[in-house]
């Protein structure tokens, strides 16, 4: 019998490459052309062709401010097909349903990959109008209310880490566009204990957002509450996050 690590006899090189650049995905948030290159030793051609390749099925997307690849929605959604029954959306489920229930607004769960917010799972809303799906995509975590609530948790070295550099990604007008001005908002999500997102991933969409703690300050995963903005006025925040951070605090027993 062959040793686990031996591979085939016969590899078929475009497909051995492929594969090393959707590896090297678990040790970086994002690679590029050059660092592929590099990487797999062959011409910046063949690397970019092989991105492409991987970015028409969705096993890769390039990110718009950087030009680099980071992992797509096919490939999120096969990780997500290999846990299914064994990770937290099971036990986290019954909890984001109860939330739909009460407030009849579609709610995700929700966690960090590097700077990115990857969308776990999602129970939609029943109103015509509403929030849609987006599970197993991703969004620049600062850009949305469950990439900030759960930024807010992380420790002061691990943002150092996120966020080396001032200017950051906007998809809106309104998305928050340095680094300074990020930390002052994470201080205030630490000071009333939720996030919110108006309109700084999606024009006209408002986000309540609240961490799922593990022990300590470490933060598991989150919940998020999204619907248009005239649904989710000022005045109706604070009950609407109340609401969302009792689900998030049954949903940390239910892991403890």
């Amino acid at each position: 019998m062959p040793e686990a690590s031996s591979g085939p006899r016969y590899p078929i090189e475009s497909v051995d490459n492929a594969l090393k650049l959707l590896l090297m995905l678990r040790k970086r948030p994002e690679i590029g052309v050059s660092e592929a290159s590099r990487h797999l030793a062959v011409a910046r051609s063949t690397a970019h062709r092989l991105l492409a390749t991987l970015a028409h099925h969705g096993f890769v997307q390039q990110v718009r401010a950087t030009k680099e690849y980071t992992a797509g929605p096919a490939l999120v959604e096969v990780g997500l097909a290999a846990l299914r029954g064994s990770d937290i959306r099971a036990k986290a489920r019954p909890f984001i349903e109860e939330l739909v229930n009460e407030l009849d607004e579609t709610v995700h769960l929700v966690r960090l990959r590097g700077r990115q917010l990857l969308y776990l799972d999602c129970v939609e809303g029943t109103r015509a109008l509403r929030a849609a799906s987006r599970i197993g995509t991703e969004l620049p975590a600062h850009c949305t209310a469950g990439g900030k609530a759960l930024l807010a948790a992380a420790s002061n070295e691990r943002l150092d880490e996120l966020y080396p550099d001032e200017q950051l990604e906007q998809l809106t007008p309104q998305s928050i566009s340095t680094r300074s001005g990020l930390l002052t908002e994470l201080e205030e999500i630490r000071r009333y204990g939720y996030a919110l997102n108006s309109g700084e991933s999606e024009p006209g969409l408002r986000a309540v957002a609240v961490a799922i703690h593990g022990p300590g300050s470490y933060a598991r995963a989150g919940i998020t509450l999204a619907a248009p903005d005239y649904r989710l006025p000022a005045d109706l925040l604070p009950r609407v996050a109340a609401a969302v951070r009792k689900a998030a605090d049954r949903i940390a027993e239910e892991l403890c």
